[in-house]
């Protein structure tokens, strides 16, 4: 992960942090995110302490998650920069995907939790479709998803570079 997904991932976990608890970002997510940000080379004087909790100290997570966040002056944020994060989050993991990574379910899973806060834009859902729950849509669903990864990184790259 490089520095500009684990900022975007902990942006994103910012946002919903203030949600109703059952939609909330685990304790244990938490972490972890703290802990990609920190192999990314992200600078927080408390990330270090946030990737650095045991699963005892998991109570702690969200005081210095919060910490974190204001460290990297991440709030206030508005609506445009919180859909950034989200489409940076749907290339990396889509490019992670194409790595072989992730499970490309898995991955689609992830892409589909920000597809959904973006209104499914039409570039995301062929993405994110295949990974349907519904049985009769689920043989070959990870060539599917694979395949789309790699399109919707190649339209990404092409829209980047227009002149």
């Amino acid at each position: 992960m490089d520095a500009v997904a684990a900022v975007g991932l902990i942006r994103i976990a910012a946002a919903e942090v203030v949600l109703e608890p059952w939609q909330r970002p685990s304790d244990a997510w938490l972490v972890e995110l703290g802990l990609d940000a920190l192999m990314a080379d992200v600078e927080a004087p408390s990330l270090p302490l946030l990737a650095g909790l045991t699963r005892g100290e998991y109570t702690r997570a969200r005081e210095l998650f919060g910490h974190v966040v204001d460290e990297l002056g991440l709030l206030p944020q508005g609506p445009e920069e919180l859909a950034e994060a989200r489409w940076t989050a749907a290339r990396w993991w889509a490019a992670e995907i194409v790595a072989h990574q992730i499970d490309p379910v898995r991955g689609a899973v992830l892409i589909r939790d920000q597809a959904a806060e973006l209104g499914y834009p039409d570039v995301l859902r062929a993405l994110v479709d295949p990974a349907d729950d519904r049985p009769s849509v689920r043989e070959g669903v990870p060539e599917g998803v694979l395949a789309a990864a790699r399109e919707f990184l190649a339209a990404e790259e092409r829209r980047n570079h227009r002149p």
